[in-house]
């Protein structure tokens, strides 16, 4: 079984920031060599998330929303308690969506529906650079 792995570089504007990887990733699974497996994209950090959805500004605007409803900024978070950095509800908001996840590889493509894209999102309140580890397996 073959292994290849590359990096995305983002830059991202702060909180709610999103940028659709499924180009970046298709790249790197071509560059791969590697017609069947496994793609696995992993955001470095504990207040950015990845995740499928249909890239289009209706929804880059609700899920944002959605999860400020739930883990709203400005609510007292035991962590910032310890730490004052204003971003508790980006950490909750980061773990909840997942820093990373797994698609399948077919025909030295990454499986997705027609209407469905990966995606990165910026959960922390400042803009931040970003590193996405893309790593293929498979054969």
């Amino acid at each position: 079984m073959a292994t290849h792995q590359d990096r995305i570089e983002l830059s991202t504007s702060g909180h709610r920031d999103m940028h659709n990887l499924t180009d970046g990733v298709a790249a790197i699974v071509r560059a791969s060599d590697i017609d069947a497996g496994l793609v696995h994209v992993h955001n470095v950090g504990s207040t950015g998330a990845v995740g499928t959805i249909e890239f289009e500004p209706g929804l880059q605007q609700d899920l944002p929303e959605i999860f400020d409803e739930l883990f709203p900024p400005g609510r007292e978070y035991a962590h910032e308690q310890r730490w004052h950095d204003g971003n508790g509800h980006s950490h909750l908001q980061a773990t909840t969506l997942s820093p990373s996840i797994t698609v399948p590889v077919g025909d030295g493509e990454p499986i997705l529906g027609t209407w469905q894209q990966i995606f990165h999102l910026e959960c922390d309140v400042k803009p931040r650079e970003r590193t996405v580890v893309v790593t293929v397996r498979g054969d």
